[in-house]
């Protein structure tokens, strides 16, 4: 299976939480994870974290899955194309859930034929605003949501990490 790079960018944890994200990180990763919590500067009692990390292509997957149960977290995990593969972007909030895309190879969502007839029909319909159902696929409202957590993180350490294979 082709290897591949991805980041996950813990926004906001509590600190009771921190563990058990390294757990399910290492866990995934099958190497064991410790990461440098810093506090979050825009959610008062939180922390952050990033993990640049290689493994197997899908571990990107693998990771929003594990994280995405628990409500006081957001997080982010991107996954670079591999020979083969697109990548993939996964973000999570607690009010909107998990935003999944795929990634081409210099970073743009890439949005499948048939979730832009989807959105089309219904907008055809009136059910919906075709300008927010577009904006819905390339994830701007998680992005909105996000902003403010990304910026408070400018600076901070990265960590790499490489799964055993």
């Amino acid at each position: 299976m082709a290897t591949t790079r991805g980041v996950l960018y813990v926004h906001t944890v509590p600190s009771a939480l921190c563990p058990h994200v390294e757990w399910a990180a290492g866990g995934i990763l099958g190497v064991p994870v410790k990461l440098d919590w810093t506090p979050q500067p825009a959610a008062q009692g939180t922390y952050r974290a990033e993990l640049s990390w290689q493994a197997e292509a899908g571990t990107a997957a693998k990771l929003a899955s594990a994280l995405r149960g628990w409500q006081k977290l957001r997080f982010e995990v991107t996954e670079e194309p591999s020979n083969g593969v697109e990548g993939e972007r996964y973000s999570f909030t607690p009010t909107l859930g998990v935003f999944h895309a795929t990634t081409g190879v210099h970073g743009d969502i890439m949005v499948p034929e048939d979730r832009l007839k989807a959105a089309m029909l219904k907008a055809a319909s009136g059910e919906a605003d075709l300008s927010e159902e577009v904006e819905r696929l390339l994830g701007r409202p998680w992005d909105d949501e996000l902003e403010p957590f990304r910026y408070a993180g400018d600076g901070a350490p990265v960590r790499w990490l490489h799964q055993v294979v």
